[in-house]
């Protein structure tokens, strides 16, 4: 059992927009391809792929003699209907942009996939690793309609049983899988938003994994016999961003002002011994994509400085004070709560008022993607963890005018530059040149100041002892595939 801060928010694979869903989805579902915690991306579903040497027409093999859960076949055809599914704008599916280029998906036989994009697409086999590009049931899907969110049908190791809302989702072995079996007979994740109650229910057996353990409980964990505690570095950054399409945050001098003026060493806890919101197991943000993504660079920080910030107000106008809301979930990412209370500190120390709006995490997702005429929220933390490992998905989808919500642009930000810089970025197919595009695109996004920008996290895992072969994951994944229980 694996106790997680938040609940599912769909089983659709194709809807989806959190990690903590995809940590679930990823049991049931699977991709074509896979991103491996090492980095490398292998086949799963495909066997094998050519591309064209223009970079348009991609050639993808498929395995043969699989079956969905509910005993229909997977083939090229089914390929080719959950990639139409994506693809259409009325299915509204998050990632969409993950295959945006995409212009025609043909099944030339059972096991072959031809798949043409309008332009060289560097990051598709990227792409198609990741879970929303899951393959599902055509079947299912076309019989259960809406109520398909509720009772998904893949082909992964483990099959769906039950969703009890707001508590917990339970899988069981998939006994007719194509490869390795797993070796558990189910697996459960468990709901448990507040993070001293999660890690009580691992002391006391009640859970065998938890998520997010807060850091000033490390030390003490380390000292329990039984539980062991892993420490893994994420694919992940969090940040606030500004609406800046409207006032305060329409004045890059503003932004730059509350970057300023919030001391990020002091959430991240730097000293030694580490203190702050996250006792040192965070890493501040120094590009708007996190370390080991294909494609960052160090670019720059926003060091604490409270007299720039005071400067750059008064210069923007607001020297006798500023006020604004700040929104925030709860249980999702490590110590949100107090870090959101850390930063409207911080901003009191230079004249600025931010009103915390603490909201639970389903809501909150769906509040803070309001399209720009009704979206009235003005600050927002949220996290992106860049799991297919490329620096397209990690920029493209957040700073991309094109991106604006629905989709995941929750800045409303627009630079005609860097539009062009990450159009440029997708489109070429040289590796080194890319990371010379993102270089440039993450300066200007950076002294741009979309974002209040803070940190890379950590994931800090809590497991039982008597747990074997879990993996945590670099894109913040809990992988049961291949655990199993010492007894």
């Amino acid at each position: 059992m694996i106790a997680q801060g938040t609940d599912a928010t769909t089983l659709d694979g194709h809807l989806y927009t959190d990690s903590p869903t995809a940590s679930i989805m990823e049991h049931m579902i699977e991709t074509l391809f896979s991103f491996e915690p090492d980095g490398r991306i292998v086949p799963k579903l495909a066997t094998s792929y050519t591309a064209s040497a223009d970079g348009r027409t991609w050639t993808i093999k498929l395995r043969s003699g699989i079956r969905f859960h509910d005993g229909t076949p997977f083939n090229a055809e089914a390929v080719k209907f959950n990639l139409d599914r994506v693809l259409d704008p009325a299915t509204r599916a998050a990632f969409r942009f993950l295959i945006d280029r995409v212009t025609e998906v043909t099944a030339v036989d059972d096991t072959t996939v031809r798949i043409v994009t309008n332009a060289p697409f560097a990051p598709m086999i990227a792409h198609l690793a990741h879970s929303g590009t899951g393959i599902q049931s055509p079947t299912a899907i076309r019989r259960l309609g809406a109520d398909y969110s509720r009772s998904p049908v893949g082909t992964g190791l483990f099959k769906f049983r039950e969703w009890v809302r707001g508590d917990r989702v339970v899988m069981t072995r998939n006994d007719d899988y194509w490869g390795e079996k797993a070796y558990l007979d189910e697996v459960t994740f468990r709901a448990i938003p507040e993070d001293g109650t999660r890690v009580l229910a691992l002391e006391g057996g009640a859970v065998h994994v938890a998520v997010r353990v807060p850091p000033r409980d490390i030390e003490r964990l380390e000292k329990v016999a039984g539980i062991r505690v892993d420490n893994t570095s994420s694919l992940r950054t969090i940040f606030v961003a500004f609406n800046t399409q409207r006032p305060p945050f329409n004045d890059k001098r503003v932004r730059q002002a509350i970057n300023y003026a919030v001391n990020k060493r002091a959430i991240v806890g730097t000293s030694s011994p580490p203190t702050g919101a996250l006792a040192g197991t965070a890493r501040i943000s120094d590009a708007p994509i996190a370390p080991n993504v294909q494609g960052y660079t160090s670019t720059m920080t926003y060091e604490w400085d409270m007299d720039k910030a005071k400067a750059l107000l008064a210069e923007a106008g607001h020297g006798r004070g500023l006020s604004f809301t700040m929104h925030h979930p709860t249980g999702r990412y490590v110590r949100d709560a107090e870090i959101a209370a850390g930063i409207q500190a911080l901003l009191r120390r230079v004249g600025v008022e931010a009103r915390l709006v603490t909201m639970e995490f389903g809501t909150y997702v769906a509040t803070i993607r309001g399209p720009k005429a009704i979206d009235e929220i003005q600050m927002g933390m949220l996290g992106w963890g860049c799991i297919t490992g490329d620096a397209d998905y990690g920029l493209y989808a957040l700073f991309h005018s094109t991106q604006w919500p629905p989709n995941f642009n929750t800045a409303f930000y627009k630079n005609p530059r860097v539009d062009a810089l990450l159009d440029q970025g997708r489109t070429t197919m040289d590796q080194s040149a890319r990371d010379r595009i993102y270089k440039e695109a993450m300066k200007i996004i950076m002294d741009d100041a979309p974002w209040l920008f803070l940190h890379s996290e950590s994931q800090v895992t809590g497991v039982r002892a008597t747990v074997q072969g879990l993996i945590v994951h670099p894109t913040e994944r809990m992988v049961a595939h291949r655990a199993w229980i010492r007894r």
